[in-house]
């Protein structure tokens, strides 16, 4: 793009701000609107925008009308991730939410892991490329439509009674630790594992982008992997003891990476902490989904997102301070102590 368009790599940076932004915006206020009146008049709306506005972005040809398709996308794909675990939260209960829950954080976590490769190879192909195969959601939308067949909660028609009942809803300790945990997950997601660890493997190993792209595959497919048998965990223990063995597990690889010395053995803590997020993801949204009734549950849901959205804009900003004053190895075992204190925060609420 910087050679189609012939600007700076700031300004490409640019089409991450604008389709972030409306998410930020707006996943709350969407999730108010299908509590209010139906997951699939957001849903499919939300499915075409996202497809048509993607597919205008590959035929754009200068840089600001890109921006402009890129932002309706943004719009567009805003609902997609809560509505998605709301919707599962409303067609399953029991163990078969779990089960559910844990399939779709494993198709999240494959896709992220994918996504790079595939949108890499196709980009070798035309900028444009990948932009293109966004128009897949259109037929998605169009399924969605006449054959989705989910619960809808019931239309309240006074508004504040809706927004007070979500208000006592939030106000529940176990609730306000969960979106907590939600928090700060994205917080050493990004901000550690992301951002970090792969800094640390550049500048102490000089490890290859390649190289480095295979030692974060390990953790995603290790949380593909508990995600798939999350429902089978879920099983012989409860979502909040597969959160707190989540935090027990969390510092070990923070505490491992200081005193690594071969490369190879990177594979190991990031395996472990995939292991770790494996456990947590769908343990909280399966817990939420339960804790919020149907006519509540996709603000409940949004939140979450939004937190974790949140959580990803702070987790930079946070390691970044922390990594002024004490490094590479102080910032690790920092985070591995404030999980720690995450650890005895669920001990306490979550019983």
């Amino acid at each position: 793009m910087q050679v189609a368009f012939s600007i700076s790599e700031p300004r490409v940076d640019l089409l991450v701000a604008v389709f972030v932004l409306p998410g930020v915006l707006l996943i709350p206020v969407l999730g108010m609107l299908a509590d209010r009146f139906g997951r699939k008049r957001i849903l499919v709306p939300s499915l075409l925008l996202f497809g048509i506005a993607g597919g205008a972005c590959s035929l754009a040809r200068d840089f600001n009308t890109l921006l402009a398709f890129r932002f309706l996308q943004g719009i567009g794909a805003a609902s997609l991730g809560s509505l998605t675990i709301t919707i599962i939260g409303d067609l399953y209960s029991g163990r078969h939410r779990a089960a559910a829950m844990g399939y779709n954080a494993s198709v999240c976590s494959i896709g992220a892991t994918i996504a790079p490769i595939l949108g890499g190879a196709l980009a070798a192909l035309a900028w444009f490329v990948p932009f293109a195969i966004s128009v897949i959601a259109v037929p998605v939308g169009i399924i969605a439509l006449f054959y989705l067949k989910s619960p809808e909660p019931k239309r309240h028609h006074v508004f504040k009674q809706y927004l007070n009942n979500v208000y006592l809803g939030i106000k529940n300790r176990q609730v306000l630790c969960l979106f907590s945990i939600s928090l700060f997950t994205a917080i050493i997601l990004i901000g550690i594992y992301v951002i970090h660890i792969t800094l640390f493997l550049g500048d102490k190993f000089h490890a290859t982008p390649f190289f480095i792209g295979i030692i974060m595959s390990s953790a995603g497919l290790a949380n593909a992997v508990t995600c798939s048998q999350f429902g089978k965990l879920a099983r012989r223990y409860s979502e909040k003891k597969l959160i707190k063995a989540a935090f027990v597990i969390y510092p070990i690889p923070l505490l491992i990476i200081p005193f690594v010395h071969t490369v190879w053995l990177f594979l190991i803590p990031s395996a472990i902490f995939g292991i770790a997020e494996g456990m947590c993801k769908p343990s909280i949204q399966t817990l939420l989904a339960g804790f919020a009734p149907i006519e509540h549950r996709a603000i409940f849901m949004s939140i979450k997102v939004t937190l974790g959205g949140l959580g990803a804009l702070l987790g930079p900003l946070l390691m970044g301070a922390i990594f002024i004053f004490s490094g590479y190895e102080g910032t690790f075992f920092a985070c591995a102590g404030l999980t720690f204190v995450m650890l005895i925060l669920t001990l306490v609420i979550l019983k």
